[in-house]
């Protein structure tokens, strides 16, 4: 691992420093490294940071902890990329709070390519499993990343279509296990998760997380290691699962729904928003539905998808 990654893992560990008071930081002393090297004075000079947050920045324990962070990273194979780095998303940078790094896991190389969030309900119906499914398949066919969050229902389907698409297409006849580099026509999965990538959620994910990697996708994530989900790193993530595409497509979403708080990010990002309609009698289509009714885009099919992208 690159010594400059040490201290960009150093800068993700501060606790309460948030993305505001990077920026700042950053654009002062340009790099974490530099910012490694600051005593209490020259922190103390600079405007709106104050004793708790110089301490910690110049806490000792967060910083022995780095090397354990990247003995870890370096077993499992995780990387981070900064906003300095040519790898990090350009979609990403156009929103106004974007993460300063990401952790990721598996293919960082895809990250700039086309890419549509698929998202929606976690208890989905057959029929929004299928769907979620069905575009998942479709979309990456026509070479377009599937982005969703990793959690249960919706977001499953949609990368297990996604992984149909590319196993189909990469299977030889002889029916051996396909190779990740040879996976180039198809879209490749992208997880966002909520927690670091030392662990899964849910737990009975962890076969297509696997499968998210070994196929070519990957697992991304701007929480350091040991971070455990919680109820404020999911609105987090989810302005990152719309913020790395280029639209939205909500499949089955209720009343009041976390999908929903994903379809406000999008909009204040600037992007599309398509809706697969529900039905009348379901609790899961009634967040669809409704933001039929307030002019996004319906469709029924992949291709009014492409046709608008």
């Amino acid at each position: 691992m690159e010594e400059e990654k040490r201290y960009w893992i150093w800068f993700s560990l501060i606790k309460g420093l948030g993305i505001k008071r990077k920026k700042q930081l950053l654009e002062i002393y340009k790099t974490p490294e530099k910012i490694y090297t600051l005593n209490k004075n020259d922190l103390l000079k600079i405007k709106g940071i104050g004793n708790e947050t110089i301490n910690n920045i110049l806490d000792k324990k967060i910083k022995k902890d780095v090397d354990k962070h990247i003995s870890y990273m370096l077993k499992n194979n995780i990387n981070i990329i900064s906003i300095q780095d040519k790898e990090y998303p350009n979609n990403l940078k156009e929103i106004y709070d974007f993460p300063i790094s990401l952790y990721i896991k598996g293919n960082k190389d895809i990250l700039n390519n086309k890419n549509i969030a698929i998202i929606g309900c976690r208890e989905a119906s057959d029929y929004g499993k299928k769907a979620a499914k069905y575009f998942g398949y479709n979309l990456a066919k026509e070479g377009i990343n599937i982005v969703s969050g990793l959690a249960k229902g919706v977001d499953s389907y949609s990368h297990i279509g996604n992984l149909c698409a590319l196993i189909e297409e990469s299977y030889p006849q002889n029916n051996s296990y396909p190779q990740a580099d040879k996976l180039i026509k198809c879209g490749k999965p992208i997880a966002v998760v909520g927690n670091g990538l030392d662990m899964v959620y849910p737990a009975e994910n962890k076969k297509l997380e696997k499968k998210i990697i070994e196929l070519g996708g990957c697992i991304i994530s701007e929480y350091p290691l040991g971070t455990k989900p919680s109820k404020m790193s999911f609105p987090a993530r989810n302005r990152i699962i719309s913020g790395i595409s280029n639209a939205v497509l909500v499949i089955e979403a209720k009343e009041k729904s976390g999908t929903l708080i994903t379809v406000d990010f999008a909009l204040e990002q600037g992007r599309d928003v398509f809706v697969v309609p529900g039905n009348i009698n379901s609790i899961n289509s009634v967040g669809t539905n409704d933001l039929i009714k307030q002019g996004a885009s319906l469709v029924t099919n992949f291709k009014e998808i492409l046709k608008n992208t």
